[in-house]
């Protein structure tokens, strides 16, 4: 007779966990920083003010949609346009927030929203990587997410004063740091060859919707659907073939 399994051990969210999220994130701070600098570069020649600048990375607090948004930005500034890029570059999230759901789900209050708020693509990996580890001190996505939205608030503004100074014209290669961070954080999350097939159907669809509808950010969200649903395909064909 087989003894009976173990149950798991309960999520916590503790200080410990916190500052060991924060201090984990550290080394991310330096990949993060010209990303940061770009955005801030990016508002100030947009013609936002330096609280302007601030309220945005503060409240929006997504690199991305940000720069989206800024690229939508007219004069006057269309915040239908923008609001509606912002949300269709931030629909990933709603993909990856379930994969932490054995940490979500048992969390509840500010710890909960908190956490689900200071998310973003380079804690999220993080956070994936020490779950799937054992670990279960929920409060490292709260920590690394903290630090994060910090640095990111920060360093916006001063990329918004340093903008003001270097003026670079559209095309510089300053702008190519935005697209850097997102290729250097798929190294964290590659699991092996098992990857390859969503990867690849994620990138098809969204360079063919990039070239279909140029100007908008359909690709984004297209390309992240067709990813999501050949890789559940994979998992579920695994599972009716395993022994």
């Amino acid at each position: 007779m087989m003894p009976p399994a173990e149950p798991a051990a309960p999520v916590i969210f503790t200080r410990a966990g916190v500052i060991r999220g924060a201090r984990v994130c550290m080394p991310l701070l330096v990949g993060m920083t010209p990303f940061a600098l770009v955005v801030g570069i990016a508002a100030q020649a947009q013609g936002l003010s330096l609280l302007e600048c601030g309220l945005m990375s503060g409240m929006v607090y997504a690199g991305s949609a940000q720069l989206v948004a800024l690229a939508a930005w007219g004069h006057p500034a269309s915040l239908v346009g923008a609001s509606l890029a912002a949300f269709i570059v931030n629909l990933r999230l709603a993909l990856m927030g379930p994969v932490l759901a054995p940490w979500l789900d048992r969390l509840a209050g500010w710890r909960l929203w908190g956490s689900l708020f200071l998310m973003s693509d380079q804690n999220w990996a993080l956070s994936v990587t020490d779950m799937n580890s054992g670990r279960r001190d929920a409060g490292f996505l709260f920590g690394s997410g903290a630090v994060m939205w910090l640095m990111w608030l920060c360093v916006t503004m001063i990329g918004h004063i340093l903008g003001a100074l270097v003026q670079p014209q559209p095309g510089h290669p300053l702008f190519f740091a935005a697209l850097a961070v997102f290729v250097c954080m798929l190294v964290t999350i590659w699991r092996g060859r098992g990857d390859v097939l969503p990867w690849a159907v994620a990138g098809v669809i969204a360079l063919a919707l990039a070239r279909l509808l140029p100007g908008t950010s359909w690709y984004i969200v297209g390309g992240a659907l067709g990813g999501s649903l050949a890789g559940g395909l994979r998992d579920h064909l695994r599972r009716q073939t395993a022994p």
